[in-house]
C-alpha cells in the first residue's frame, strides 16, 4: 500500500487547521510538504513496526543514560522551518533547543527540526519519496540522519553540506559528535 497524497494548495491550511485535521482524525498517520500537499501514510507492518521499535528503544536507552536531549516516535509531527509537517521514524532533538520552546509549542506540533533522525524504508515505500523527506530535513537545519533501506541492505547517511554516504548492511553506526556514544547495530537487519 502506498501513501496517498492530496494536492490542497487550493485550500491553504494553516498550521492550526493542519493540527486540528491531524487531532480529528487521529487514526490517520498525516504529513504535509512545503508545498501543502497533505500525505496520508499507510500502516506499516510487523516487520517494519518490530524494527521500528527496536530502532527507538535504542535511541532512548542511550538518551536515558546522557540525558543530552529528548526521544520522538513516528507518532509525532515536527512543523519544519520551511513549511513541511513531518513525522520521522525515530528523531531526537538537543535538550537545550527542546527547553527553548513554550509548553504550548511542545504540547502541539513542535516547530523545531529535529537534530537526528531516523527513517526506515518499509517494502512499501519509495526511496525516491524518503530520499527527498531526507533532503527536506537538511534544508530545514538537521544535523545527522540515517536512511536505513533493508530492501537494498544499506544505510544513506545525510550530514548538512556534505555528499550522501552509504554504508552496507549489516553496519555498525555512530552517532558522531551529535549524539556521543550512540552506537546502532544494524546487524538484525
Amino acid at each position: 500500500m502506498t501513501p496517498l497524497i492530496l494536492n490542497l494548495d487550493t485550500v491553504n491550511l494553516s498550521d492550526e487547521q493542519f493540527y486540528r485535521l491531524c487531532r480529528a482524525n487521529s487514526d490517520w498517520k498525516l504529513e504535509r510538504t512545503p508545498t501543502g500537499e497533505l500525505i496520508i501514510m499507510p500502516p506499516v507492518g510487523g516487520v517494519s513496526g518490530n524494527r521500528e521499535a527496536d530502532l527507538i528503544t535504542d535511541l532512548n536507552l542511550w538518551n536515558r543514560q546522557t540525558g543530552l536531549g529528548k526521544v520522538f516516535s513516528s507518532s509525532t509531527i515536527f512543523r519544519l522551518p520551511n513549511g513541511g509537517n513531518r513525522s520521522p521514524d525515530a528523531a531526537w532533538v538537543k535538550l537545550e533547543r527542546w527547553e527553548s520552546l513554550n509548553a504550548e509549542q511542545q504540547e502541539k506540533f513542535p516547530p523545531i527540526c529535529p537534530d537526528f533522525i531516523i527513517e526506515l524504508r518499509s517494502r512499501t515505500d519509495s526511496l525516491e519519496t524518503l530520499q527527498q523527506k531526507m533532503t527536506e530535513y537538511l534544508d530545514s537545519g538537521l544535523k545527522l540522519g540515517w536512511l536505513v533501506n533493508p530492501q537494498q541492505q544499506q544505510v544513506e547517511i545525510y550530514r548538512p553540506s556534505q555528499p550522501v554516504e552509504i554504508v552496507q548492511l549489516p553496519s555498525r553506526l555512530s552517532g558522531e559528535s551529535l549524539l556521543p556514544g550512540f552506537e546502532l547495530d544494524l546487524a538484525q537487519f
